[in-house]
């Protein structure tokens, strides 16, 4: 059977669990007879360049002895002994690191295991996009791209599919585009992920890279696929098709299993949400399905950690996982819901396997939260926090600075409440405010462009209490950071893989305390 599509994961995002997006697309396709090849070319391309970083010029004494102990260091981070102690994990993270980043150098790229930077191109300009196209061989992962892809196209796929889900990955994903398009000019292409169909409901415009891509879908790449294939009528699969990826090779200490048991947000209120301001709609599965689905993935594999990807697990969800009593670890995004200031079913949670939830606490001060529609109250928040480290559950907490319900006396009730609640919070994530361009509070706002780029996703904003980007940061650099409860919960953070690796420190107790 001819190959029909190749589905590619490119770099840059964190290697340390499969792509959840293109496992999804493989169950499909399989179930409807459609021959296909995964490759994630993220894990492979970071790979690669681990072992041939290319550099040799290099001198100072970090990155010798990082290049001469790198097998010693990524095996360490497959190894639980690793994340009994975050100094010792943040070691060998920060060692692979140096050794990622000297691969990027020559490229005037600024690389890591987490993100990818180029010093001349930005990801939200077309015309970038394009220049990256039209000369692959100016990326570091371009002598793997060849290795990789000039024999996919010997085998004449019908179409190459990309999955786009993050700004890390676009110049990469444009650049093997356009080492295909060099050697096959008649290859066709697809591009979807997230991403991609951000860019699309922001320009309204199919035929952005037009000679480039040939289709561009938005939102679930399934149907989409199929038309392509002209099988109309879809057969059900499973959620997720992991047997064609290297499972033992992520940094990880274990197979980690990234699953969805929903699409959107099933809140779908909160001001400024991205998923509100492109008008995504709220799909969910039936939560004994998805109890099964791993089941019988963890019946197949060793399975360390279920990873919910989902913005919100589900109330529902929750409350099967409780009754099934499985127990496999599991962790991911909730919403501070009643149900979580209820002692009971937080100890149902924790016997379910829950190890960690992230948690978008966003503000300290209750006129913020209902601003921004979030549907709860400090006290909730307060209860929710408390009940959950009396089971025994981490938390994550995500909180959001700058946004235009906010003054300077509102982030110091913010700082107030991460203060008071030091004991129950694990880790924090400060992040400040973007105002995403299809929202309809932008449209309210005195607003102006963000990035020089066609595609970018948000817009900058005089902020109408005078509290400003630059304001925010001195606020969060002088004043919050240097708070002693703040910065002793930072320090927990780790390093380049965050959340996705803080349930293995939890897990083996590795946090400084």
């Amino acid at each position: 059977m001819s190959l029909k599509i190749a589905l590619i994961h490119p770099p840059v995002t964190k290697a340390c669990e499969p792509p959840a997006g293109i496992a999804q697309l493989s169950a499909c396709l399989q179930a409807n007879d459609i021959s296909h090849r995964i490759i994630d070319a993220n894990l492979e391309g970071i790979q690669y360049l681990l072992q041939n970083p290319g550099n040799d010029s290099i001198k100072d004494n970090w990155t010798l002895q990082s290049i001469k102990h790198l097998e010693k260091n990524i095996k360490a981070l497959n190894d639980n002994h690793t994340y009994g102690n975050i100094s010792r994990y943040g070691r060998k993270v920060m060692d692979i690191n140096r050794v990622l980043k000297t691969a990027g150098k020559p490229y005037d790229v600024d690389l890591s295991l987490a993100d990818y930077q180029s010093i001349d191109l930005i990801p939200v300009k077309s015309h970038d996009l394009i220049q990256s196209a039209e000369r692959p061989e100016v990326n570091p992962f371009y002598p793997y791209f060849s290795t990789m892809l000039l024999p996919l196209l010997k085998e004449n796929p019908d179409y190459i599919g990309f999955s786009l889900n993050y700004l890390s990955q676009a110049l990469c994903t444009f650049s093997m585009i356009g080492l295909i398009k060099q050697k096959n000019p008649k290859q066709k292409i697809v591009l979807g992920g997230s991403l991609t169909t951000s860019w699309l409901k922001i320009t309204k415009n199919t035929s952005i890279f037009s000679g480039l891509v040939d289709h561009m879908i938005s939102g679930a790449g399934e149907a989409p696929l199929l038309k392509l294939f002209q099988k109309e009528k879809s057969v059900s699969s499973e959620l997720f098709n992991y047997k064609n990826f290297k499972l033992d090779d992520y940094f990880s200490p274990g197979i980690v299993l990234p699953i969805s048991a929903s699409r959107g947000c099933y809140w779908h209120k909160c001001s400024f949400c991205p998923e509100k301001a492109e008008d995504n709609p709220y799909m969910s599965l039936s939560s004994q399905r998805v109890i099964n689905e791993i089941s019988t993935f963890k019946e197949q594999n060793p399975l360390a950690l279920i990873h919910f990807l989902d913005n919100a697990v589900s109330p529902a969800l929750m409350n099967t996982l409780i009754e099934t009593k499985r127990s496999v670890p599991w962790y991911g995004f909730s919403r501070v819901t009643p149900q979580l200031t209820d002692p009971e079913f937080c100890r149902g949670l924790k016997q379910s396997g829950c190890v960690m939830l992230k948690l978008g606490i966003e503000s300290g001060d209750q006129g913020v939260l209902d601003k921004l529609e979030k549907g709860v109250s400090i006290e909730e928040m307060s209860a929710a926090l408390f009940a959950l480290h009396n089971a025994g559950i981490a938390t994550y907490v995500y909180l959001l600075f700058g946004t235009p319900a906010e003054t300077e006396s509102s982030a110091v009730k913010t700082l107030d409440f991460a203060s008071k609640h030091r004991s129950c919070i694990d880790f924090l994530n400060l992040a400040v405010f973007n105002l995403p361009a299809l929202s309809i509070e932008a449209k309210k706002l005195d607003t102006y462009e963000f990035y020089e780029g066609d595609l970018s996703l948000y817009k900058n904003f005089h902020h109408p209490h005078g509290w400003d980007r630059q304001r925010v940061r001195t606020f969060l650099d002088k004043t919050l950071k240097k708070s002693k409860e703040v910065s002793s919960i930072l320090k927990n953070t780790p390093p380049l893989f965050t959340s996705n690796h803080a349930p293995f420190l939890i897990m083996n107790e590795g946090l400084k305390k």
